[in-house]
């Protein structure tokens, strides 16, 4: 320091560089403590990572330990598919591929040193290459577990599982005593099935053969030999179908559309299906065979006895030939029988129509005649007498339309038109027609009006009801007859209902009958019994169920039940126009009638309604008349029935074509399908003999009314 304060430096250099050297010492000191720290945190990172180093590989001992002492083969491979570690038991029953089981060896290379083992058992055919494939196959599954066998029937069982980080884990099994005990037990179930089989082939009826892929026999049963009479000693494992078919073909004949050769063809298709032939020896046994292949190519034939059956059958066949003899006979009797009934009936159904037809030709004249006379100088006795004659006409009139009715209905040949009815307007004309008839006999008679509208014939069901009502007024003597009508559902049921003296139960199904009534007594005046009759038979024919409720001495109720009519809208009838009075004076009528009684008394009355009349007895006569006299009368009154020519229908068609559609009304008793369809086609409007003079007279009328 003496040295340096004795330097005389202007610059003060010396200084500086002192300065500076002790700076540079505090550094080189600091920087010595800084390796220092750095020095021990590194000895203890390197004690630290000793420490984990043991502990890795006490835990990676442990791991090798703990896979050590696991009865299985184990082998580890990571996400690469290399070895990692595996066990000594890994690889078991493989001398010759344990040396290169050692970590790094690759998935793929451990696969091809197994395929190529002296140990591995391949299964036949297969090559080791087409193993390995097979493996690495596997390889690609996440879990996969199988089974190997190795020489000696030795079997380890292979199970390979994935891990979290894509690794594969492989275990192997020693399962050699599991399998030889499950081969064990399961041929001890295939020897208890085989002798089950045995013993039901010995115990059915059939005789059962079975045969290998190459028609050999492999089984059979004692009935085989009873059935084919071939001693047991004679069948032997291994025996060709050939040898056995030449066994029975000397004394056993095919039955139709089979033969030897064919059967020989069927047993060399490999492709068999199931077959079905008879066999027999004379007339004393019948086989029916049935044979049929089976999975592995063999096939089984089965034997059956069906003598019986087929002689049973025989037996019956004839049987049944000598029945079908005696029905077919006793059938051709019925049907002459039948023959002669239908002929029988339509005879005395024409019977009755033709008798209708010439009763109701006079009948109408008579009504006729009575309606032509006036009351101008008739005493009271011959106004009395008058009365009586028309209704006893009236009374004949009905009994006639009832005889025509329940013809019709017995023939078949009633023809119905069904649609909508309205019931209001029904029961008010019923209530009209037979009001004054109760009261005149001192009954209350009420008809309860419905709104209703309901599915059938209306012609058919008036008629039902005014035989109802009738028969109800007929027999009650005082009270009530009362008619309504209920809803049942989708039905209307209508009720007829009286005070009168009841229906014993045992007659209530005789009242149904022809010419029954229960009062005996009641005069032929009243009705000939057939009115429940036609009420019975023009409900079946309408299919409308008819049902009676009676107690003797308190009433009886008649029920028809009628559908209810749902279709829409009904269109309400709006009744005629009367016509003025006096209006039919001047009209000009052209009456074509052959009946000379009837034409008379058919103009004597529209003469008395101040109706000028022109008349022919035949349809060729009018129409010369027509020519003749060059005048058109206003209407045309026809019968359809003119005798020899032309008929009215053929006469009105002449006229319109000369002079155009003229008012005609075509007048006949005639009734029938076949006439209403010829009608309905002509265009030409019926009025039904016996003639209603209140009919003829609005005809008549409307004439004037419409002009």
């Amino acid at each position: 320091m003496r040295r340096v304060e004795q330097i005389t430096d202007d610059s003060g250099a010396a200084y500086a560089q002192f300065q500076r050297a002790a700076m540079l010492e505090d550094q080189v000191r600091e920087r010595t403590r800084d390796l220092e720290r750095a020095l021990d945190l590194l000895n203890e990172s390197n004690a630290q990572l000793a420490q984990a180093n043991r502990e890795t590989e006490a835990a990676r001992q442990n791991l090798a330990n703990a896979i050590e002492t696991i009865q299985e083969g184990f082998a580890l491979f990571d996400a690469d598919d290399v070895l990692v570690m595996c066990n000594s038991r890994f690889g078991m029953h493989m001398a010759d591929v344990r040396p290169h089981l050692t970590p790094g060896l690759r998935f793929g290379d451990y696969v091809g040193l197994v395929s190529r083992s002296r140990f591995l058992e391949l299964p036949a055919g297969e090559r080791p290459e087409d193993w390995a494939v097979g493996r690495r196959r596997r390889h690609q599954d996440r879990h996969v577990m199988f089974n190997v066998r190795m020489t000696g029937d030795c079997w380890v069982q292979v199970s390979e599982h994935r891990t979290g980080d894509g690794g594969t884990v492989i275990l192997q099994t020693d399962v050699t005593e599991i399998i030889r005990l499950e081969r064990s037990e399961r041929g001890k179930m295939l020897d208890d099935q085989a002798r089950v089989i045995r013993a039901t082939l010995d115990h059915i009826g059939q005789g059962v053969c079975i045969f290998d892929a190459d028609a050999r026999l492999v089984g059979w049963n004692q009935r085989l030999g009873q059935l084919l009479a071939i001693p047991m000693a004679r069948f032997r494992l291994g025996t060709g179908f050939d040898a056995l078919l030449d066994r029975f073909r000397p004394d056993f004949t095919f039955g139709i559309g089979m033969t030897g050769a064919r059967l020989g063809d069927w047993v060399e298709d490999a492709a068999r299906g199931a077959l079905r032939f008879e066999l027999r020896r004379d007339a004393e046994l019948i086989l029916d065979v049935f044979a049929q292949g089976m999975p592995d190519g063999g096939f089984v034939m089965s034997f059956t006895d069906v003598t019986a059956e087929r002689a049973a059958i025989e037996a019956l066949s004839r049987a049944n030939e000598t029945l079908e003899a005696r029905v077919m006979a006793r059938t051709l009797e019925l049907e002459d029988a039948l023959g002669n009934a239908e002929r029988a009936n339509a005879s005395r159904t024409r019977f009755v129509a033709a008798a209708s037809h010439d009763l109701l030709q006079p009948l109408s004249a008579a009504k006729l005649f009575l309606s032509s006379i006036g009351d101008e100088g008739l005493t009271p006795v011959a106004r009395g007498a008058l009365d009586k004659a028309q209704n006893a006409l009236v009374s004949v009139e009905g009994i006639l339309a009832a005889l025509l009715d329940i013809s019709k209905l017995e023939s078949g040949k009633a023809a119905v038109s069904v649609g909508a009815v309205r019931l209001d307007r029904l029961l008010a004309q019923l209530n009209d027609e037979f009001g004054a008839i109760a009261a005149a006999k001192g009954l209350a008679f009420r008809v309860v009006g419905s709104g209703a509208v309901v599915v059938s014939d209306a012609a058919y069901l008036r008629r039902i009801l005014q035989n109802l009502i009738g028969n109800a007024i007929r027999y009650t003597e005082r009270g009530r007859v009362l008619v309504g009508v209920r809803r049942a559902g989708p039905m209307l049921r209508i009720e007829v209902t009286d005070t009168g003296p009841g229906i014993p139960e045992e007659a209530q199904d005789d009242i149904f009958k022809e010419f029954h009534r229960l009062n005996a007594q009641a005069s032929a005046s009243e009705g000939l019994g057939l009115g429940l009759a036609i009420v019975e038979r023009a409900c079946a024919l309408l299919g409308h169920p008819l049902g009676l409720r009676s107690v003797v001495g308190r009433g009886t109720t008649f029920m028809v039940q009628v559908p209810a009519y749902t279709g829409g809208e009904v269109l309400v009838d709006r009744p005629k126009a009367e016509a003025p009075q006096g209006a039919m004076e001047g009209r000009i009528v052209f009456l074509v009638e052959n009946d000379a009684d009837l034409r008379r008394a058919m103009g004597l009355l529209l003469e008395k309604w101040g109706v000028s009349v022109l008349d022919a007895p035949s349809g060729e006569a009018a129409l010369e008349l027509l020519e003749e006299l060059g005048i058109l009368p206003d209407c045309f009154l026809v019968d359809q029935d003119l005798g020899a020519g032309m008929d009215g229908i053929s006469f009105l068609a002449r006229v319109r074509a000369v002079h155009g559609a003229v008012p005609a009304r075509l007048v006949t008793a005639m009734r029938g399908a076949a006439f209403d369809a010829r009608v309905q086609a002509a265009g030409v409007a019926v009025m039904a003999k016996p003639i209603d003079a209140r009919a003829l007279q609005d005809f008549i009328a409307g004439l004037a009314v419409h002009e």
